[in-house]
């Protein structure tokens, strides 16, 4: 069920992002009384799922969801349509329209897509508002991963700030050391405030590690439902229960708890847990998934989550600062794949599915769409040739120079794009199913 979720969200997303990316060459291209053959959801070699006839254009979905397309009449595009280019150029061809005309045509998709990123910003801005946990919001601190131990962070410190940065959530900690190569943590632990160094090559260690997660909340375990059927019922675990040890094993947090538990997975352990003030223990079956069937208490209960609401004309420019500052990130992050660690960490629909819960929350879901938005704008505009950026780089020189490459360059060029497109996407797709197969 979890993969279905996810796999509905992917394609829900992606639908919407690539109809609207496709729509941006169509509206200019009609603005302009340039023809269009066909405007398609995914590509359809061989065959369509659906197609509609309607005036000059031919709207379809195709069975292959690698994308869309819109075929505009008397251009080099994907579908690799040579015969009408051996044609006189007609008044409705995109090769007869003057260079501003086309390169509007040609930058309408990554216009709209950026415009939408920043339009579901401001919405969500407007609808939920901007909710976070301060670094001194989680009252127990943070547990950190194998990685954070190592260079000597404890469980329950707080790192404040990183080297002149100030932290505002923990979340800004893997983003600065993966895009600036800190030098120093400041650590709160306890009463006590430290400086610790930071070793060189963090980062790198961060995506050879496959690191997702470099700290978490500390939580207690309060018992908040009891699943049916489950071990834990029939053990006697209650509501309200606060569990702290495993078979002996002080575990007083959540992470802790789950850890030491999944050690009996399909066998029996004793719990130890307090109800009313009273220390207990029951013994308790781990099933074969290491889970006894309950659930703990929402972490909003022990987190200082702080909320700025925004009225409908205030979420406008705050949304534009926060698509632009999503965007900035993205692009900085991008030199990490010219990285061997980096490369390995490049992934295909299975790494995007991923962004997405497992459970279906609106929020979560219009925000992975906005930041999918901003990739694919930014990812279509790039100068390589079969993408957006390809066409407006010819297009650019054109203006310039005055000459307009020759058709035969471009049926190359566009060729050359596709083949690495293709090479680029089969390496991605390939390192999600190597992933796979390695849990």
């Amino acid at each position: 069920m979890e993969f279905l979720i996810k796999a509905l969200q992917l394609i829900l997303s992606l639908s919407i992002l690539i109809i609207l990316h496709e729509f941006g060459h169509f509206f200019f291209a009609k603005i302009f009384k340039t023809r269009v053959e066909k405007f398609y959801l995914f590509f359809n070699p061989g065959f369509s799922l659906f197609k509609l006839k309607k005036g000059e254009t031919e709207y379809g979905i195709g069975w292959l969801p690698l994308g869309g397309y819109v075929k505009i009449s008397g251009m080099i595009d994907e579908s690799m349509d040579k015969e009408q280019l051996k044609q006189p150029p007609q008044p409705w061809e995109f090769r007869s329209k003057p260079a501003w005309q086309r390169l509007l045509i040609m930058v309408g998709g990554v216009l709209i897509n950026f415009i939408l990123a920043l339009f579901i910003f401001w919405m969500i801005l407007f609808k939920w508002g901007d909710s976070y946990v301060p670094v001194d919001g989680a009252k127990y601190g943070y547990s950190y991963h194998p990685i954070g131990h190592e260079i000597g962070l404890e469980d329950g410190d707080i790192i404040l700030s990183i080297d002149t940065f100030e932290v505002e959530t923990i979340s800004d900690v893997v983003h600065y050391i993966l895009l600036e190569e800190p030098e120093s943590f400041t650590v709160q632990r306890g009463d006590s405030v430290f400086r610790l160094p930071v070793p060189d090559g963090l980062g790198q260690r961060f995506l050879s590690g496959g690191v997702k997660q470099f700290a978490q909340f500390r939580i207690p375990f309060v018992v908040d439902s009891i699943i049916s059927g489950m071990p834990a019922e029939e053990a006697g675990i209650k509501k309200g229960d606060s569990l702290i040890a495993v078979s002996g094993t002080e575990a007083p947090f959540f992470h802790e708890f789950v850890a030491e538990l999944n050690k009996y997975t399909g066998d029996s352990t004793i719990i130890s847990f307090y109800r009313d003030g009273v220390l207990m223990s029951l013994p308790v079956l781990v099933n074969k998934s290491g889970k006894i069937g309950i659930a703990p208490k929402s972490p909003s209960n022990y987190l200082e989550v702080k909320t700025h609401k925004y009225g409908f004309f205030e979420a406008f420019p705050a949304g534009i600062s926060k698509g632009v500052s999503v965007l900035a990130s993205y692009v900085k992050q991008l030199r990490l794949i010219f990285t061997k660690e980096g490369m390995r960490q490049v992934g295909g629909f299975g790494t995007i599915g991923s962004l997405f819960p497992a459970s279906w929350d609106w929020l979560s879901f219009w925000t992975t769409t906005a930041f999918l938005s901003l990739i694919l704008a930014f990812m279509n505009i790039l100068p390589i040739p079969a993408l957006d950026g390809g066409h407006v780089l010819f297009l650019l020189y054109e203006m310039v120079t005055g000459r307009k490459p020759s058709e035969k360059f471009l049926e190359h060029a566009q060729l050359i794009g596709m083949i690495l497109l293709i090479a680029l996407l089969l390496y991605a797709n390939g390192n999600d199913i190597f992933r796979w197969l390695s849990e």
